[in-house]
């Protein structure tokens, strides 16, 4: 619905640290595995898979939680400056092989000394399985910040991109509904500068349902929505003016199903349609005519129509729609809708027009 709020674009949260944590956590994890079945099977190094993989889940998670702990310490969720990382990663991993070693040696019940010995006996595997795992913990590290940071400036350029494209979008539909209002003011005060001078009672009269009028639409022109009983009390309020003014050559009718009163629409989206049939339709005929209002409902669907026995439709109306009340409709629709929305103008047998809305609930 149309808005007159503007809300200053803010920047996206980022992503929660619990939520970036056990991701983080889940694929060191997959990563240990891995590490666990190229030292077993690739490298051969002593000791059993079972056991290998405890020695590589215990040195990686403490490698995560040293290197990720730093970094959310010291940068938090930006991206930290590459050769403080590093440095961050170098003392890391001796660290987490100490401490994890003695942790998995703790939780195997192995002896400390074998432990020891089975490491001496494997250094140069053990070097290339600790050198491939500090490349690739860092490697993953510094792009999993620098994916962070370029998915929040991204979310950041969207929010203003989106924040200026509502404002403009709300600049034009008030522009469309300034110049819905001044257009139906200005053709009332001319016939009632005109009815003053051949008819004063008359005049006075339709003063007073002016005021009335106007009373219950500049409120509501300026809201961002309305309902749609809202709506037809307005179209019934303007219709007993133009009623006052046409007299006898004025008949109309509304049908609004109780059921649909409820239902938020664009604030003044009938009555240009139906000033629209009245100036176009009925005024230039000698006889006048009738104009029916009506909404219906089918399934996720409004469809609100106007119809009226006028004169009809020139040639250029059905391609055009250049008229002031037609035109801004199908601008203020597509503003609003875009591609969701349908309007029509169409002639009806055997003469007069009708204007169609479809709307998604």
């Amino acid at each position: 619905m149309l808005s007159t709020e503007q809300n200053p674009a803010s920047l996206p949260e980022p992503q929660p640290l619990a939520r970036a944590f056990a991701k983080h956590l889940a694929i060191v994890t997959a990563f240990n595995i891995v590490i666990a079945i190229v030292g077993t099977y690739a490298l051969h190094l002593e000791g059993s898979f079972i056991q290998n993989l405890v020695f590589s889940l215990c040195i990686g998670t403490i490698a995560y939680l040293l290197i990720d702990g730093a970094r959310t310490l010291l940068w938090g969720t930006g991206m930290p400056p590459r050769l403080p990382f590093i440095g961050i990663v170098i003392v890391a991993m001796p660290l987490a092989k100490v401490a994890g070693s003695r942790l998995a040696t703790h939780l195997l019940d192995l002896d400390p000394e074998m432990v020891a010995a089975h490491t001496w006996r494997n250094t140069s595997s053990t070097f290339i399985l600790t050198a491939l795992s500090c490349a690739i913990v860092s490697w993953f590290f510094w792009r999993s910040g620098e994916v962070a940071q370029l998915k929040l400036t991204l979310e950041a350029a969207k929010a203003r991109a989106a924040a200026i494209e509502k404002q403009a979008l709300q600049a034009q539909l008030q522009m469309l509904q300034a110049q819905i209002e001044p257009h139906m003011l200005f053709n009332t005060l001319a016939n009632l500068q005109a009815l003053i001078a051949v008819d004063p009672p008359r005049a006075q009269h339709m003063l007073d349902q002016l005021i009335q009028f106007l009373r219950a639409t500049l409120s509501s022109s300026r809201a961002g929505q309305t309902t749609l009983g809202q709506e037809f009390a307005l179209i019934d309020a303007y219709l007993g003016l133009m009623a006052v003014r046409m007299g006898a050559r004025l008949s109309y009718a509304l049908h609004l199903p109780e059921e649909l009163r409820e239902l938020t629409v664009p604030p003044m989206l009938l009555q240009p349609l139906v000033e629209n049939a009245i100036k176009h339709g009925l005024e230039p005929n000698v006889d006048g005519g009738r104009i029916e209002v009506s909404a219906s409902r089918d399934a996720q669907r409004l469809t609100l129509r106007v119809a009226d026995d006028g004169l009809g439709l020139a040639p250029a109306s059905t391609s055009s729609g250049t008229r002031v009340g037609v035109a801004n409709t199908r601008e203020r629709l597509q503003a609003l809708y875009g591609e969701h929305a349908a309007f029509s103008l169409e002639p009806v047998a055997p003469h007069g027009a009708a204007a169609t809305i479809t709307l998604p609930l």
